[in-house]
């Protein structure tokens, strides 16, 4: 049982951390999946366990850092800049007025446009950059008017 456990780990740990270096960039090479599976049966489960932990945070920031947190969405680099000059890029943030919410200021009808429901400054920050991804897949910067250009 121990030794099914273990293996199973491992192999999780290796499926993240091809993850990791894919999202960084950076693939593995076939030398050094063969190391760090060596070095990953030398631990503990315990062990192994924890370093699954921190690789699996590790993919999650990368994948944060390169798609917004969303798998399949990636964030322009206009979109972090409209972000930016709307919000500070706060996914709380709210107009003085209270009609434009969120980290790209959706007014509540653009958010029901494409697709969002209730508040945009209630909704996860990966929520709101797929929905201003579809909104600029739409209509580009022209949604922004001030911040667009």
């Amino acid at each position: 049982m121990y030794r099914a456990a273990k293996h199973k780990a491992i192999d999780r740990n290796m499926f993240l951390s091809r993850r990791l270096a894919r999202l960084t960039d950076d693939p593995m090479t076939r030398r050094e999946r063969e190391q760090r599976r060596s070095v990953l049966h030398r631990f503990t489960l315990d062990a192994v366990r924890t370093s699954t932990r921190n690789v699996a945070r590790d993919v999650r920031e990368a994948r944060k850092d390169r798609h917004g947190g969303a798998p399949n969405v990636p964030i322009p680099p206009v979109l972090k800049a409209i972000a930016q000059c709307e919000s500070g890029g706060d996914p709380r943030a709210i107009s003085p007025g209270g009609t434009y919410r969120g980290k790209y200021q959706f007014s509540f009808s653009t958010w029901a446009s494409v697709g969002g429901s209730g508040d945009p400054a209630a909704a996860s920050e990966t929520e709101q950059d797929r929905r201003a991804a579809i909104l600029y897949r739409t209509g580009g910067p022209g949604h922004w008017p001030v911040c667009g250009r």
